[in-house]
């Protein structure tokens, strides 16, 4: 059960406006957007902040985004954020054995060592106590520019806040995200767990 319900998508009629956004990035307005409409202000700022981190720039495409997403979101444990992140990375184009073995992105040949680059940026940048390094800053430089860094970390960081929000909330899943979780995420035990 969430610790707070979310709100009619009429609700804020700004809120709805700027939430169409999702229908083309889930194809359903999340529930974690209806919750934070209870302070619409919240839910705007977040929406344009949202639209902001996920354009595209330079050469990190829509679809890797939503794959930096889910590494944050598995490194955080947010079950919530996971499944829609790997459905927006589907519906964005990710190829489907990328989507089918994100878990092993590191050693999968479906990767590129650009993207596993990337992904392991989110993963030390999404821990507690942060582990980006030198290391960690050789291997980007390898492959991205500075502008490309600066999205990937808006990314890492709005997930930070989506995390965080999610599974402190209990936001209940969408059941279009439960289906893109057990799809691709199932197999590794992928659960709703408490985002009923």
């Amino acid at each position: 059960m969430p610790l707070v319900n979310p709100l009619s998508p009429d609700h804020d009629a700004e809120t709805r406006e700027l939430a169409a956004f999702f229908n083309e990035t889930l194809g359903f307005c999340p529930n974690s957007i209806l919750t934070m409409q209870h302070r619409p202000a919240i839910s705007k700022a977040f929406i344009n902040l949202n639209k902001a981190v996920m354009e595209n720039k330079g050469r990190v495409t829509s679809a890797l985004k939503r794959m930096i997403a889910w590494v944050s979101s598995n490194a955080t444990g947010c079950r919530y954020c996971q499944a829609h992140a790997i459905r927006a990375a589907e519906r964005y184009g990710a190829e489907q054995e990328q989507l089918e073995n994100i878990w092993e992105y590191r050693t999968h040949p479906a990767f590129s060592e650009a993207e596993r680059a990337a992904l392991d940026f989110s993963l030390a940048a999404s821990q507690v106590p942060n582990m980006v390094d030198e290391k960690t800053k050789v291997a980007l430089y390898n492959y991205w520019n500075e502008g490309e860094i600066v999205e990937m970390l808006g990314v890492i960081s709005l997930f930070g806040y989506l995390n965080r929000w999610n599974d402190s909330m209990g936001t209940s899943i969408e059941k279009g995200a439960v289906e893109s979780g057990e799809q691709y995420l199932g197999k590794h035990g992928w659960e709703k767990g408490k985002h009923l």
